[in-house]
């Protein structure tokens, strides 16, 4: 099979393009920028495109399928040369089910917690040797793709992304997976460019509920309420299996869960993640794992990629560096991080740089998140904001919307660093939440300061 990807150079795009390529199958691409990792990873497997830009006559009756990416736009002349030749055209999602419509489906679905939950089923499964196809939205320990596609494994287990599929294709991602088995972890607004109202966000968690096949099994954290609403007000003919927080103690910065054996401890901590821990036992469950082996395999589980990343500690100082930049993600990190470290002094520190974050509409959801910190800092580029077209916020906005008159500000990449690297850190636990890099911090000088 020929496949061309429009926009190979994505995180997504471009692990699917290593996949089919392992499958066996042709893959080309085309992209008008691409970085490390996804270049150099590439390039390892000789599909790099060997110039960046678009180019129509790549687009050929040779190819079987065209893959599109959310990176490419309406007018790209690639689509549009694939658009008049009729070719097939497939969003990633659309893809991924073509791939999968014969398998028993695994859709983790939710504002937050996704990710995590997905990686936590895939390092059991991986433990027990069980082999299944699956897409997650981190680099995993262990595994060699964020995507893994054959034709003989049973399951499919899949990251339900509720962001749009395609710029041709407005649905949400999730929409198209059509699951066997699902997961809801927690429902918080978010991509308000996308779903400008809380309400229009909500109606795509009905959506996924309602687009589980007949029969389907439905887990979802009940100590969410608007969850626990969605899923139990579904009429849909679906079994519903409801979570939650497990009980669980800490002694000397570890954390343990209670087990049918008494308590075990656990790499990982925080309620978010002791939810998020509960919600996968039922999958694997679901999967064919029994609670006893869900648990043997669960206590080395250490975390996934940037979600709470410990990335320093010595006997007086933790750093841990997280992906978290929602409000609900922002408050969960920010209270775990304190309920962990309850006798140290906590420096919670938040960029802001997503396009929900850097809106002067959104900023009051992140009234209270950070107000577990002893120390509250936000970084945010004024540059970031001009780039993504929003009106100019300011710290006075910012500082109302968090509700902490000591909140302290930064748009200055050196006057961060500077204040960073000047704070006393003993005794101290230190939380990095970013999906940037504070406009350059280099993390492996921040190793430097434990």
């Amino acid at each position: 099979m020929n496949i061309h990807f429009i926009a190979i150079g994505g995180s997504a795009m471009h692990n699917l393009a290593i996949a089919l390529h392992n499958k066996g199958y042709h893959v080309t691409g085309s992209d008008d920028t691409i970085h490390d990792p996804s270049k150099s990873r590439l390039e390892n497997k000789g599909l790099l495109p060997k110039a960046f830009g678009w180019f129509p006559e790549k687009i050929t009756q040779d190819l079987d399928v065209i893959i599109l990416g959310m990176h490419a736009k309406e007018d790209n002349p690639e689509l549009l040369q694939a658009q008049d030749m009729g070719l097939k055209i497939y969003s990633y999602p659309e893809f991924l089910y073509e791939q999968s419509k014969d398998k028993t489906r695994v859709v983790i679905g939710g504002s937050h917690g996704k990710t995590t939950i997905t990686s936590m089923i895939l390092h059991v499964l991986a433990y027990h040797d069980r082999e299944v196809d699956y897409m997650v939205g981190a680099q995993l320990e262990g595994f060699e793709t964020m995507v893994h596609l054959t034709q003989e494994n049973e399951f499919m287990v899949l990251e339900g992304d509720e962001y749009l599929s395609s710029p041709i294709d407005r649905r949400p991602k999730f929409h198209l997976y059509k699951p066997n088995i699902a997961l809801l972890s927690g429902i918080a607004w978010d991509h308000i460019n996308v779903f400008p109202t809380f309400e229009g966000y909500i109606e795509q968690f009905r959506i996924f509920t309602d687009s589980l096949t007949n029969g389907g099994i439905m887990v979802y954290n009940e100590e969410d309420a608007i969850v626990k609403e969605v899923v139990e007000s579904s009429t849909h003919t679906i079994k519903k299996y409801p979570y939650s927080t497990p009980s669980y103690e800490i002694e000397d910065g570890i954390t343990a869960i209670d087990t049918p054996d008494g308590m075990m401890p656990l790499e990982i901590f925080g309620d978010h993640n002791l939810q998020n821990l509960a919600g996968a036992k039922w999958i694997c469950q679901h999967m064919g794992i029994d609670e006893d082996d869900f648990y043997e395999a669960i206590a080395s589980f250490k975390g996934a990629s940037k979600r709470l990343e410990k990335i320093a500690e010595n006997k007086q100082t933790v750093i841990f560096k997280d992906f978290a930049h929602s409000p609900s993600k922002v408050k969960a990190t920010t209270e775990a991080v304190k309920k962990q470290y309850a006798q140290r002094e906590v420096i919670a520190c938040l960029e802001l740089h997503t396009y929900s974050s850097l809106n002067a509409e959104f900023l009051s959801e992140y009234k209270g998140a950070l107000d577990q910190a002893d120390k509250a800092v936000v970084f945010y580029s004024p540059h970031a904001v001009k780039i993504k077209q929003l009106d100019e916020v300011t710290t006075a906005q910012i500082g109302a919307a968090f509700g902490r008159e000591d909140l302290m500000m930064f748009t200055n990449p050196a006057e961060f660093k500077a204040f960073l690297f000047s704070q006393n850190l003993e005794q101290t636990a230190v939380v990095l939440m970013s999906s940037g890099n504070y406009g350059g911090l280099d993390f492996d000088e921040v190793k430097d300061l434990v």
